[in-house]
């Protein structure tokens, strides 16, 4: 009963707009997030690059993310308490869960 209850909520929140890893994943591949025609996935494609993604906090990977969004992408940075940047973070966490 209670995995019922976290799935019915899980799809409530995508449902309501809250993050999800799709969102995630499609910000990822985005080249619209930066100026210069790059992505994250330009230079982290398949999680390339982050071994030590999982010591990361989800407040220091979405400042990272930032980084990278600021400085390779030439775009602006997301808002720390945003879906997209949340969104974000959920999908970055996905490579470390493949690498287990």
């Amino acid at each position: 009963m209670t995995k019922v209850l976290g799935i019915a909520l899980a799809l409530a929140v995508v449902a309501a707009g809250g993050p999800s890893v799709e969102r995630g994943r499609a910000l990822f591949r985005d080249k619209a997030l930066g100026t210069n025609g790059r992505s994250c996935a330009s230079c982290h494609e398949g999680g390339k690059r982050f071994d030590e993604l999982g010591e990361y906090d989800d407040k220091r990977l979405g400042a990272y993310a930032n980084t990278c969004i600021e400085g390779m992408l030439k775009g602006k940075p997301l808002p720390p308490d945003s879906v997209d940047l949340r969104s974000l973070v959920l999908y970055l966490r996905t490579f470390q869960m493949e690498r287990r």
